[in-house]
C-alpha cells in the first residue's frame, strides 16, 4: 500500500537523506549524492524498485514517531499484541563512507520482527549482483555497492537480503547499510552505539546555536534542521527538495525533479539561517554561488547542481509507475534553460539579509566568496525589459511577468543600499535612474485600476500569489491603495482561508495540462503581507492554521489539497519551511 506523503520523515547527513515511512520502510534514497541513481526508489512504484523494511512481523496496533529534540535521529514505536519495539534511525556525519544505521530496541513484551531489503540501482532498473562477506552481504551494480551488516543472520535469495528474528524486552538489534565505489574495498565495520552518540552530539550541537528565542521556538529549529539535511556540506549549495516527480496533482503530469539548487531557493534559505544565527551556512552558500556563477553574472542560470554543475538536462523514466501512478517520472531538470529575471534580485537579497545579519563580505568580487554586485546591476539594466519564463517556471510563452520586474528593482534599490552600507564604490546615481526607471515601467504597465490590483503580468488580468512580495520591500508604501487592493485581490481570488493558490492554472499560460493544490510558500507570504498592512490578528490565525498542517514529525511538502487534506508535490521542500520560519519571525521576532 502506498503511503501518503506526510506519512514518511527523514533522515540525513548534509550529503544525501533517506525517506522513512510510518511502516518502517525506507522508500528513497539517493547515494553518495543528491542527484545520483537512486538505490530505493519504492517511492515512485512497486516496492520491487528497492526499499528496505523493517517492522513487526505481526500486526501493528500503534505508531509513534519523533525526532530526537534538537536531532534528524528518527524514533518510531510499534505496538502491537506480543508488546513494544523502537526502531531509531540515522545518517551519523559523513566520516568516509555514506552510511544508513537502523537500531531496533525492546521496550515490552517479545516482538518478532522481519527484515527485507531490495537494493536497486538506477532508479530501481538494475538488479545488483549479491555477495557475501564476512559478517555481512554486497550489493553490486556497475559503479555503486551496498554492503549490509547487521547483528542477525542474514539471508539471500532473489537478490534479496531477507532476516526474522525476535526482540525482548531490553535487547537490540542493529544493521548498517554502506554505500561505496564497488571497484573498492568493502569499509570496516563501526560501531551503532558510539555512531549514534556522535551523531546526536552533532545535530544538537549545531540546533543550539539557533538565535531565535519567540513563540513557537521549536517548530522554527526542526525547520532550520530540515533545511541544514537538505544542504550539501562539501560545496554549500542547497537544494530545493530530496526528492523528484511527486505530483502536484495525484495521477497529473505536474512532476519535477527538485535535487538541484536553485538560486532563489537557496537565497531565502540564506535569509532565513542568516537571521538566526547560522552564519557559516550563508558564508558556505556565497562561496558555492560565486564558483557557479564563474566570471559574469550576465551568465547566470537560475539553477545548478549541487557542485555548480550548469548542465542538467530533463529525461524521463519510463520503467517507474510513479507515485499513485503519477507520470512521467523525471530526473533532471529543462528549467535550468530558462531566462528568470527574479533570480538576481534574489541573489542580492541574500547579500542584503547577510549583511543586516553582521556578516560583513567584501561584495565587490576581489577576494568574496559572493559574487560582484555590479555585474548583477549591469546585468539587470541589460535585460530586465526582456520578458521571461517567471517565477513559475512557465512552459508557455515568455511574459512580462510582474515579479519579475519587481524583482530587478529589488535587486537595484538593495544594491544601492549595500553599496552605501559597505562603502562600496560604485555607480550611485546612474543605479538611481535605473531603479526608478523600472518602478515607473512596473506602476503604468503592471497596475490594474478595474481590479485595484497588480496583475500577474503586463496586459493581463491574472493574479499571481508572487505579487504579495511587493509588500513590505519598500517598493510602495504598506498603506497605499494599490499594495492592499493587491493584498485583497489575491486573497479573493487564489486563497481558499489560509491556503494561496501560485496563479490559475491555465494551460496558455503554464503550458500544462492539470491543476495543482495550494502552495505553501504562497500561504506564508500572505501570512506576511497580511502582517507588513497590519492585519496581524489574521495573519496568525493563518500562521496558526499552516503550523498545523507540519506531519507528526514537523515537516511540511511543497503543496497541500485542503480538499483530500493530504500534503502533494516534493518532500521535504524547503520553500515550505523558509516560508514558515520567515513568517515566524514576522510576527514574533524580537518577543519572547
Amino acid at each position: 500500500m502506498t503511503l501518503r506523503i506526510e506519512d514518511y520523515a527523514i533522515i540525513g547527513d548534509t550529503e544525501t537523506v533517506a525517506l522513512v515511512g510510518n511502516n518502517g520502510s525506507i522508500d528513497w534514497l539517493c547515494l553518495p549524492r543528491f542527484d545520483s541513481a537512486a538505490c530505493f526508489a519504492a517511492l515512485l512504484g512497486d516496492e520491487t524498485n528497492g526499499r528496505w523494511l523493517i517492522a513487526p512481523a505481526a500486526d501493528v496496533k500503534r505508531v509513534s514517531r519523533r525526532y530526537r529534540s534538537g536531532t534528524l535521529i528518527l524514533e518510531t514505536e510499534f505496538e502491537t499484541a506480543d508488546g513494544v519495539v523502537r526502531i531509531v534511525d540515522f545518517m551519523p556525519p559523513r566520516d568516509g563512507s555514506p552510511d544508513v544505521v537502523r537500531v531496533v530496541e525492546g521496550l515490552r513484551g517479545r516482538v518478532p520482527m522481519r527484515l527485507e531489503l531490495t537494493p536497486r540501482f538506477d532508479y530501481g532498473r538494475l538488479i545488483p549482483l549479491m555477495d557475501r562477506v564476512p559478517g555481512g552481504v554486497v550489493a553490486l551494480a556497475g559503479p555503486d555497492a551496498l554492503c549490509l551488516r547487521g547483528s542477525v543472520d542474514l539471508d539471500v535469495s532473489d537478490a534479496t537480503i531477507s532476516a526474522e528474528f525476535t526482540i525482548s524486552e531490553g535487547d537490540q538489534a542493529w544493521f548498517r547499510l554502506v554505500s561505496f565505489p564497488s571497484h573498492e574495498a568493502v569499509p570496516d565495520p563501526a560501531d551503532v552505539d558510539v555512531e549514534a552518540s556522535r551523531t546526536e552530539s552533532w545535530w544538537r550541537d549545531w540546533s543550539g546555536r539557533c538565535t531565535y528565542e519567540g513563540p513557537h521556538r521549536d517548530t522554527v529549529v526542526r525547520s532550520l534542521i530540515t533545511l541544514k539535511a537538505l544542504t550539501y556540506a562539501p560545496t554549500g549549495g542547497i537544494v530545493a527538495a530530496a526528492t523528484t516527480s511527486l505530483p502536484e496533482e495525484i495521477g497529473g503530469v505536474r512532476n519535477w525533479d527538485y535535487r538541484f539548487c536553485w538560486l532563489r531557493d537557496g537565497a531565502f534559505t540564506v535569509a532565513s539561517l542568516a537571521r538566526t544565527g547560522y552564519t557559516d551556512e550563508a558564508i558556505a552558500w556565497g562561496a558555492w554561488l560565486r564558483r557557479a556563477v564563474a566570471g559574469d553574472a550576465a551568465q547566470m542560470q537560475i539553477m545548478y547542481g549541487i557542485a555548480g554543475e550548469h548542465r542538467l538536462p530533463e529525461f524521463e523514466l519510463p520503467w517507474l509507475s510513479g507515485y499513485e501512478g503519477s507520470q512521467p517520472v523525471r530526473v533532471g531538470n529543462a528549467a535550468s534553460d530558462q531566462f528568470q529575471l527574479d533570480i538576481y534580485g534574489e541573489v542580492v537579497a541574500a547579500l542584503y539579509r547577510a549583511v543586516e545579519a553582521g556578516i560583513t563580505p567584501q561584495i565587490d568580487g576581489s577576494k568574496s566568496p559572493a559574487v560582484n554586485l555590479e555585474s548583477i546591476v549591469d546585468a539587470v539594466d541589460r535585460r530586465w525589459q526582456e520578458p521571461d519564463e517567471g517565477i513559475w517556471e512557465v512552459r508557455g510563452e515568455r511574459q512580462h511577468f510582474t515579479y519579475s520586474k519587481f524583482a530587478a528593482w529589488y535587486a537595484v534599490d538593495r544594491a544601492i543600499r549595500l553599496a552605501r552600507t559597505t562603502e562600496l564604490k560604485a555607480p550611485i546615481e546612474r543605479w538611481e535612474r535605473l531603479r526608478e526607471a523600472i518602478h515607473t515601467d512596473i506602476c503604468q504597465n503592471a497596475y490594474d485600476a478595474d481590479q485595484n490590483s497588480f496583475t500577474q503580468y503586463y496586459g493581463s488580468k491574472a493574479l499571481d500569489a508572487s505579487l504579495l512580495l511587493i509588500v513590505g520591500n519598500d517598493f510602495l508604501p504598506n498603506d497605499d491603495a494599490r499594495v492592499l487592493g493587491t493584498v485583497d485581490a489575491v486573497q479573493k481570488e487564489l486563497s481558499s482561508g489560509p491556503f494561496v493558490s501560485r496563479y490559475s492554472t491555465d494551460e496558455d499560460v503554464d503550458g500544462l495540462p492539470g491543476s495543482e493544490g495550494a502552495f505553501l510558500i504562497c500561504s506564508f507570504w500572505l501570512v506576511n503581507a497580511l502582517a507588513h498592512v497590519g492585519r496581524k490578528d489574521e495573519a496568525r490565525r493563518n500562521l496558526d492554521a499552516l503550523l498545523a498542517l507540519q506531519n507528526d514529525v514537523g515537516l511540511l511538502s511543497e503543496e497541500y489539497d485542503p480538499v483530500a487534506k493530504r500534503m502533494l508535490g516534493n518532500f521535504p521542500q524547503a520553500f515550505s519551511h523558509i516560508g514558515l520560519v520567515a513568517s515566524v519571525l514576522e510576527l514574533y521576532e524580537g518577543t519572547n
